[in-house]
């Protein structure tokens, strides 16, 4: 498993995540891994990941191949890029379905967090999407990240340093959330000066 985070303040959202991945009870942190990341960039999106590590490869893979580039601008776009995703997971990439016979959706067996300049978004594992107004997490360690930034936000301005407490608390009480946290940050809305309204983007914190 693993801690992810989006927070939106402020006209910025930031999305972040832990780099802990797991081979059953074998501790694998981000010195071992050079392919530790859980934030895929999807063209002028940063998507993040918690589950199976199958993803980092399944996810990049996937847009990769696309004819066009996702919807991943509201509520109703997301809805429809993961629909769409979801029969292809099961022929092309051998998604297993099948998470017991109370569910009433077949399940996509992916949690997403969504940051761009339309704003923080999450995808559920029924393909449900949901769009936060303030912040929220998934994962292992997700109620102690809410927890951490249900504090930090009315005291920290910076919505990027909120989403590192947010996985820097989570690191220190969930066994499946490991340090260093990644954190980037996109600006809400058309920036001026840049092609077609695209993105100014800060990477752990640094301007680009």
């Amino acid at each position: 498993m693993s801690t992810i985070v989006v927070v939106r303040k402020n006209g910025r959202v930031a999305i972040g995540a832990d780099t802990l991945a797991k081979d059953g009870y074998t501790m694998q942190r981000a010195s071992l891994l050079a392919n530790h990341s859980k934030v895929v960039r999807v063209a002028d999106s940063f998507v993040a990941y918690t589950g199976s590590c199958a993803w980092g490869s399944v996810l990049p893979d996937y847009f990769a191949t696309r004819k066009r580039p996702p919807r991943l601008d509201s509520v109703a776009g997301i809805f429809q890029t993961v629909r769409r995703m979801h029969p292809v997971l099961k022929r092309r990439y051998g998604l297993n379905p099948n998470d017991g016979e109370k569910d009433q959706f077949e399940t996509s067996r992916l949690y997403l967090l969504i940051a761009n300049r339309h704003g923080a978004f999450g995808v559920y594992a029924d393909r449900s999407v949901a769009e936060f107004a303030t912040f929220y997490a998934f994962g292992a360690g997700y109620r102690v990240a809410l927890g951490a930034m249900h504090v930090a936000y009315r005291l920290v301005d910076d919505a990027a340093q909120i989403a590192r407490l947010g996985v820097e608390a989570a690191a220190e009480f969930d066994e499946d959330t490991a340090l260093p946290a990644e954190v980037h940050t996109v600006r809400l809305g058309p920036v001026p000066d840049t092609p077609s309204g695209a993105l100014a983007i800060t990477a752990n914190g640094t301007e680009r």
